[in-house]
């Protein structure tokens, strides 16, 4: 699995949603290595792990995660906050918090959970993936920039950047999606003994502004920051607020002792 280090300081380790890579987090290591070590992870499947055969499972690759990556601030963005919550429950010694950015712990909606889309979205997404794998994919980027008020700035950047590490195995895209239907942490969440910042962006198509929020209240020690213009992906369209609501919470927390170690690539 590979995961690349950048800048210098405290170690932040960023996972990336749903078919995308840790490249897209490039506007964030801009504006925060200069003070942290970011480590971006390619899941398997996905970006420079794309020949990798490792499941796409938050159980099976949470030890490995924490054993590169000790002693960090863990950030998810949409699927991959499923990632960075496993990480934080399996291994609370190692995490030191857990920034959620447009995740939730359960993406569908239910009787007791107005925060997620219809039961039926990715599904239907699943059976589109095998008819048109590339049309698929390209449709799922303008919902993840839908609402933003720079969403046509947001998919330009995400069709520039999206497939520039190659094309995701389909197979890894189809575990996402029975992921993404399945998931529901929320009473796990309440057991969650790190610090914790849900960031929103509260014109987001996919995961509805309030689920945030929401799950903030199920957690210790969390809050919540909605950003009013942001769609899907925040740290496109509001990078410098994003940047900004997680270093204001890394500085509050307790110092590491000692010095972090970079990782290899």
């Amino acid at each position: 699995m590979h995961i690349e280090s950048h800048g210098q300081g405290p170690s932040l380790a960023l996972v990336h949603g749903w078919a995308m890579h840790g490249g897209l987090f490039m506007p964030l290591v801009e504006r925060l290595a200069d003070r942290y070590t970011l480590h971006l992870v390619d899941l398997p499947g996905h970006g420079h792990s794309r020949d990798s055969t490792l499941p796409l499972s938050p159980e099976a690759l949470s030890d490995e995660l924490v054993a590169r990556v000790p002693d960090a601030v863990w950030l998810g963005w949409s699927l991959g906050g499923q990632f960075a919550l496993r990480v934080a429950l399996d291994h609370p010694e190692a995490v030191r918090g857990v920034v959620m950015v447009a995740s939730s712990p359960r993406f569908v909606s239910g009787e007791d959970w107005p925060h997620g889309v219809g039961p039926d979205l990715f599904r239907d997404f699943g059976a589109a993936l095998r008819r048109d794998f590339r049309g698929t994919l390209e449709g799922f980027l303008a919902l993840e920039s839908l609402g933003s008020a720079t969403a046509q700035e947001d998919l330009r950047n995400l069709k520039g950047h999206a497939f520039e590490r190659g094309e995701p195995a389909e197979r890894v895209l189809q575990e996402g999606l029975l992921l993404l239907d399945r998931v529901d942490l929320r009473e796990e969440l309440t057991r969650l003994k790190a610090p914790s910042l849900w960031i929103s962006g509260r014109r987001d198509r996919l995961v509805p502004a309030g689920a945030m929020p929401a799950a903030a209240k199920l957690a210790h020690a969390a809050r919540s920051v909605v950003i009013a213009n942001a769609g899907h992906a925040p740290f496109l369209s509001a990078t410098a607020q994003v940047a900004d609501a997680i270093d204001q919470f890394v500085q509050a927390l307790p110092p590491v002792p000692g010095d972090n170690k970079r990782l290899a690539g």
